[in-house]
């Protein structure tokens, strides 16, 4: 497997590990400030949506990028940047803008990781190596979801976005050897 795909594979661990935490008790959270079951929706619809949006606004520019591994990093940059919003969350329209934040770097993520991923692939072996990238964030979301309701439930929501955002920063800091790895060539 080539040294690109590793780094993929294992910033996306962190940062899916990041995100799996909250997933099944993010209403939970909505509830406590101050929102309701229509706030959740409504918050989660706002990035899946903003994501949506720009992923196919941005993928078709993405093409003629050469250095799509910069913005991979970007993507994950932001994505710290809205774990950290989480930890200031006091309202339901902080968490709104929280959710657009997410949208953006899903939307600048995505189709520099799908691009620099299926390049990297060995011939002969695309479904296995596509095939390792879902089974992982299939598992890892799993363990994350029951991991971040047992921190929720005995620590708070603060301690988990502390966690959350810890992981989200190591997943930026593994992305940064796309860049170094890119300038070695």
């Amino acid at each position: 497997m080539k040294q690109v795909l590793k780094i993929l594979l294992l910033s996306s661990l962190f940062i899916n590990l990041a995100a799996g935490f909250f997933g099944p008790i993010y209403a939970i959270f909505v509830e406590q400030i101050g929102g309701d079951l229509l706030t959740a929706g409504s918050s989660y619809a706002l990035f899946s949506i903003a994501a949506g949006i720009l992923i196919f606004l941005l993928s078709k520019w993405e093409d003629s990028i050469k250095h799509q591994e910069k913005l991979l990093v970007l993507g994950r940059f932001l994505a710290v940047i809205g774990f950290i919003g989480y930890l200031l969350i006091q309202t339901p329209v902080h968490l709104f803008i929280v959710q657009i934040i997410f949208g953006v770097s899903v939307a600048i993520v995505t189709p520099a990781f799908d691009s620099l991923y299926s390049k990297n692939l060995t011939k002969g072996k695309f479904a296995s190596q596509w095939g390792m990238w879902e089974s992982m964030v299939a598992i890892v979301t799993g363990i994350a979801a029951i991991i971040g309701g047992f921190v929720a439930q005995n620590y708070g929501f603060k301690i988990l976005f502390v966690i959350m955002l810890i992981m989200s920063i190591i997943a930026f800091i593994i992305s940064l050897f796309l860049i170094k790895k890119k300038k070695r060539k």
